[in-house]
């Protein structure tokens, strides 16, 4: 059932685009940049119980990352495999509050993190250009294959989703997916029962925050002008809004979420002015009759007539 489900989902996601105008296929190459950035978050929050507002500053050290090398005349692997190992060890050193405060208390350490790197990425026009921000950001050719045309590039953001969806299911089922459970339930416990709890922690943080590293270098080339403010507390509220809506904690959580925060109010936009409205109430709604989102009520209907 589960890889049918698969194949129904890869079905559409491969055809879509030729039936859509080009506005159409950059809305689901940013659902396929900005699922990357929620699994991350889905991976700290969801799996690991550690909540945090500063997924959006690692998008944009990524998405800077990507638009100063690429700008350069560097290659987008060499973009890659730097914001993945910056956002890898700036991520590690952010979760060492997490050793210490929790709940709410990190919430606010993630928050200021976030802010500290907003105004790094606004007032060091040295390096980021500041408000006026960084444009002309190429889409790359890979292996003689060019990205340039819409199709294309959705087709290489859905092909790095692919490989971080690969990624992520092995380690979920691993056992550091297990650790991170455990961590997520109970800490005291798991740490009676042998799971290093300090080094789990600064693992959630630190791959959360790789991938959301990788998914701002995707998302440099796919708008082709970055500028501070897209980074700022309202894309981490947004990316967050986006696990809790599909499911905290489910696999596809992250999948779902994003289709709902970047499609949904597109939809929706035949109500002209009243759509950001309905879906505000969508939201409350289903977060007052189901808090453990889209697939937790799937999950409750599917287990409604036992």
């Amino acid at each position: 059932m589960k890889k049918l489900l698969l194949l129904l989902l890869l079905i559409p996601l491969t055809a879509a685009p030729f039936f859509l105008k080009p506005y159409g296929i950059y809305l689901l190459s940013l659902w396929a940049v900005m699922t990357i950035a929620a699994i991350g978050l889905n991976l700290t929050l969801g799996y690991a119980g550690q909540i945090s507002l500063a997924q959006a500053a690692f998008v944009g050290i990524g998405a800077y990352a990507g638009a100063l090398l690429t700008t350069q005349g560097w290659p987008l692997w060499s973009a890659f495999l730097l914001a993945t190992a910056l956002c890898f060890a700036v991520g590690w050193l952010l979760g060492y509050p997490a050793l210490r405060v929790q709940h709410h208390y990190l919430a606010f350490v993630t928050l200021s993190f976030s802010t500290l790197v907003f105004l790094i990425l606004r007032n060091e026009e040295w390096l980021t250009k500041g408000v006026y921000g960084i444009s002309g950001i190429p889409r790359p050719t890979v292996l003689g294959w060019s990205t340039k045309a819409p199709v294309d590039f959705y087709f290489f953001c859905l092909g790095i989703l692919a490989l971080v969806s690969l990624a992520t299911w092995w380690l979920v089922r691993s056992p550091w997916g297990r650790a991170f459970t455990a961590l997520r339930e109970n800490a005291i416990r798991a740490a009676s029962l042998g799971v290093d709890t300090r080094r789990y922690t600064l693992m959630a943080f630190a791959i959360g925050s790789a991938l959301g590293g990788i998914a701002g270098v995707l998302y440099a080339p796919l708008v082709q002008f970055i500028e501070p403010t897209a980074f700022a507390l309202n894309l981490s509220l947004n990316l967050l809004l986006m696990v809790i809506v599909g499911g905290s904690g489910y696999f596809l959580g992250p999948f779902l979420g994003a289709a709902v925060s970047v499609l949904l109010p597109e939809w929706l936009r035949f109500s002209e002015g009243l759509y950001l409205i309905l879906y505000a109430v969508f939201v409350m709604i289903l977060m007052a009759f189901c808090p453990s989102g889209l697939l937790g009520l799937a999950e409750r209907l599917r287990r409604f007539p036992r």
